[in-house]
């Protein structure tokens, strides 16, 4: 593990950050670390956040970088110069709208990636990650305004949005409810599996993973993973991936056949983004599976083309679904439960932990996918 690693989960405060610190709390400033402008990142000064009725202010203790705040810099979700990035985060409630009910200040929370207002015609029919008719609507952070890679940061509808975290969680586990495990677990219930059932999940980074572990719970009955690095290929076994397929190695799609006897599997999940992936998910699944897209494909822009024989030229029974972190206090308070009763344990995948004064370090890191980095946590000072 390199000199980030979780060697270093409980990272010590020095005197001078602490002070730095304290000063912003007097002043009512705080560090963001935001995007500037496509390939700029910066730490900058911004006012701390202030609740409407319904809104809620969280004082961050701890968070992480997710592939999407990579994709945002290198310019394939479009959004405002000098917005806070980061939507994964938990910390301790630090101001009230005057009409949220059910939670204190100084409580510890999680909020999830996504956060609905679970009150429109979207959010009621269940579609609450596409709240407002808007698609995705319901990613507010960075993408509609700032984000949580800050000192502090505000959460809209927040007695809908932030869910206590059980005493018996700590921080890094609760914080991979916010997005990580909720959106491999739309992937894997997208995916409509069986008891007994096969599928092929393509690519193990954070969120194919945690589509892994969604299998698997859902009763999957045989797991092929597709991934070439050899950490992720260990994660993957790790979280109950029956085998592996390296790309590199071989051609994916005769593999997966080869494995199902040529019948193909139940059910195909794109956790990567590319359309070689995309594509490939058609052409492993069988007649009437199920195709779950979980990948941002904004970085290819391109449209994505369907494999015409393999997609029975339109008539094959296959079922295509694309998702998102669906968001929400009760989803949240699920991916808790089978947390604290040993159902999974996701922090395997934190690979390194940085201060939050070392964030943009963390984000190149990310960017570059160096020294076999999955997912960072970053710690906050005070």
């Amino acid at each position: 593990m390199s000199q980030g690693g979780l060697g270093l989960s409980s990272l010590p405060r020095s005197p001078q950050r602490n002070d730095r610190w304290r000063a912003g709390i007097a002043t009512n400033t705080m560090k963001s670390f935001v995007m500037r402008n496509v390939g700029e990142v910066a730490v900058l000064d911004k006012r701390v956040p202030e609740p409407g009725p319904n809104d809620a202010v969280v004082r961050t203790t701890t968070a992480m970088i997710c592939s999407s705040d990579v994709h945002t810099v290198r310019g394939a979700i479009p959004v405002a110069p000098d917005v806070t990035l980061g939507h994964e985060a938990v910390g301790t409630v630090h101001a009230l709208g005057s009409a949220v009910e059910g939670l204190a200040e100084g409580e510890r929370v999680a909020v999830g990636g996504v956060t609905p207002c679970f009150q429109c015609e979207f959010c009621q029919r269940g579609l609450s990650s596409q709240c407002g008719g808007e698609m995705m609507g319901g990613a507010r952070f960075t993408v509609r305004r700032d984000g949580s890679l800050a000192e502090y940061f505000l959460v809209n509808n927040a007695q809908a949005n932030l869910a206590p975290i059980p005493e018996a969680l700590s921080d890094h586990q609760a914080l991979y409810a916010t997005d990580m495990l909720s959106t491999g677990f739309v992937a894997a219930e997208h995916a409509e599996l069986d008891f007994g059932q096969t599928v092929a999940v393509f690519a193990q980074g954070a969120v194919g993973l945690s589509a892994t572990i969604g299998c698997r719970l859902r009763g999957a009955g045989f797991v092929i993973a597709v991934e070439s690095r050899p950490e992720r290929q260990e994660l993957a076994r790790h979280f109950g991936a029956d085998v592996i397929v390296d790309h590199t190695r071989c051609d994916p799609v005769e593999r997966v056949l080869e494995l199902t006897d040529g019948q193909g599997v139940d059910a195909a999940i794109e956790a990567l983004g590319t359309p070689a992936t995309w594509e490939a998910t058609f052409r492993v699944t069988k007649p009437g599976g199920h195709i779950s897209n979980v990948g941002y494909h904004g970085e290819v822009p391109e449209p994505l083309r369907i494999p015409l024989e393999p997609f029975g030229y339109g008539m094959s029974d296959k079922h295509v679904h694309a998702g998102l972190n669906r968001g929400g206090r009760e989803r949240l308070r699920r991916i808790f439960r089978l947390m604290q009763h040993g159902r999974v344990d996701p922090t395997p995948m934190t690979t390194h932990a940085f201060g939050f004064d070392e964030v943009e370090r963390a984000f190149r890191m990310m960017e570059a996918r160096a020294d076999g980095i999955i997912k960072p946590l970053i710690h906050f000072g005070g």
